[in-house]
């Protein structure tokens, strides 16, 4: 009888944006999957509603258990390893060549010229490089993180689009898009929530309150979140005259927070280059949310088709931001569209299920002397679901529309289109293009919002 196979994915702490991918990892290896976490999680991530309400049996603290935790890392079939820089967790794994997949953001956050500087080379060429022939393999968490890889020469031909998969819900989507909307009059309503710093922005969703406002436009804005410029921002939509259309509600637990989103027609994601994902994304869009978003986010160019699922905005170009917002407000029916096709881009390919299934058959492919002869116990389900998405993508793209590329392939369309996020196969697992900035930054700036 052959074995099972052993995942462990090892990373800082378990969170609620990772839970439904790992309980979706362990129901298909049947119990062959292991979370082992470095550290406890920081106070500002408890104070958020990130709290840990029940640790699922597959969770190990190395933190706890050093010695049985190294022991498993090293006696798995294969380890995941993300969330954490310290590279001493899987040291011993990789110098005896034991297969290896890493999932990473983004290198340079701030700005890819940093790759020049000789000390983070060094240390790149140490934890990366080095490994580019090796049975190592990346998952991109981030349409631009093939770029910054490409650029210190790691993992060529080994890169696999990847992200955050947060809860999936399912709705009856035509009784969710039709209660949307402010109030008794449901005038549209729009959505911002995050933590009020400077790279998230919390001053362009008053500016566009502002512009739609000037506009005579009807509509409702909530703002969710708390942090270091919410006096700011709350001062700058008093001077704005705004209080009768714009409501700051401060913190609110992560469930309470989809409860907006089920009722919000438009939901505008604003931070820039440092959002490495933006899980946020991809639950505004399961709750049938209209998203705006800055085509920075690394989450965007893999989620959102501009124009068919979302509108996608220039990164420091406000006036498409404000532009993209008062089409919806005009258009409701094209609003109501781009949310239905959003949600559909969530619940049948960028959802946990979907990723646990792709990446066990991409184990299988990539990591054949280490899994290839064990029995992973998703393996039928793994084929059958792909079967099931790609066929769902080929239909779609006979009606001209795709959720996300060739889905169920894992291989890239023969005739692949150059602009980003558009029937690709930016799917889960999918190979990873070299999206540079420079090219994002051409392709976003000819983008023009169709209808």
């Amino acid at each position: 009888m052959r074995k099972s196979c052993r995942i462990a994915f090892v990373s800082n702490y378990i969170n609620h944006h990772q839970i439904p991918f790992c309980n979706a990892m362990n129901r298909l290896l049947e119990g062959g999957f292991t979370f082992v976490e470095t550290e406890p999680m920081e106070d500002e991530r408890v104070r958020m509603g990130w709290h840990e309400e029940e640790r699922p049996g597959y969770v190990r603290r190395y933190y706890e258990e050093p010695r049985a935790c190294r022991e498993l890392i090293l006696d798995q079939d294969m380890v995941l390893f993300g969330g954490t820089d310290e590279e001493s967790y899987i040291k011993e794994r990789l110098e005896a060549g034991k297969p290896v997949i890493r999932i990473s953001e983004r290198l340079y956050k701030e700005g890819q010229w940093k790759a020049v500087s000789p000390r983070g080379l060094w240390k790149k060429y140490h934890d990366h490089t080095r490994y580019r022939k090796g049975p190592v393999w990346l998952l991109c968490a981030g349409a631009y993180v093939a770029s910054d890889f490409h650029i210190i020469r790691s993992y060529p031909g080994k890169m696999y689009c990847w992200g955050y998969f947060p809860e999936t819900k399912t709705y009856d989507v035509d009784m969710l898009l039709r209660q949307k909307g402010y109030g008794e009059e449901k005038i549209p309503y729009l959505l911002w929530a995050a933590r009020m710093i400077d790279w998230k922005h919390p001053e362009l969703p008053v500016e566009t309150a502002r512009f739609l406002k000037e506009k005579g436009l009807a509509f409702h804005l909530d703002i969710i979140g708390d942090g270091e410029l919410r006096a700011k921002t709350e001062a700058l939509a008093a001077k704005y005259g705004l209080g009768d259309c714009v409501s700051f509600l401060g913190f609110q637990p992560p469930e309470q927070v989809r409860g907006y989103m089920e009722q919000a027609d438009i939901y505008l994601f604003t931070s820039d280059r440092k959002e490495g994902w933006g899980a946020v994304a991809n639950e505004a869009m399961n709750s049938g949310c209209a998203l705006v978003a800055d085509h920075m986010i690394g989450a965007v160019p893999f989620l959102v088709r501009n124009g068919e699922n979302g509108l996608v905005y220039r990164d420091k170009r406000p006036a498409r931001l404000f532009a993209a917002a008062e089409r919806l407000l005009r258009d409701r029916k094209f609003c109501r569209e781009l949310g239905r096709e959003a949600y559909r881009t969530i619940t049948e390919v960028w959802n946990a299920e979907n990723a646990a299934l792709r990446l066990l058959e991409l184990i299988r492919t990539v990591a054949g002397a280490a899994c290839g002869e064990a029995d992973c116990a998703g393996a039928d389900a793994a084929e059958s679901a792909g079967k099931r998405t790609a066929d769902s993508a080929e239909k779609k793209t006979a009606e001209g529309k795709t959720a996300g590329g060739m889905a169920g392939s894992g291989k890239r369309s023969a005739e692949m289109p150059d602009r980003p996020g558009e029937d690709g196969g930016y799917a889960p697992c999918a190979p990873a293009r070299v999206l540079s900035e420079k090219r994002a930054n051409i392709l976003y700036t000819a983008e023009r919002h169709r209808g």
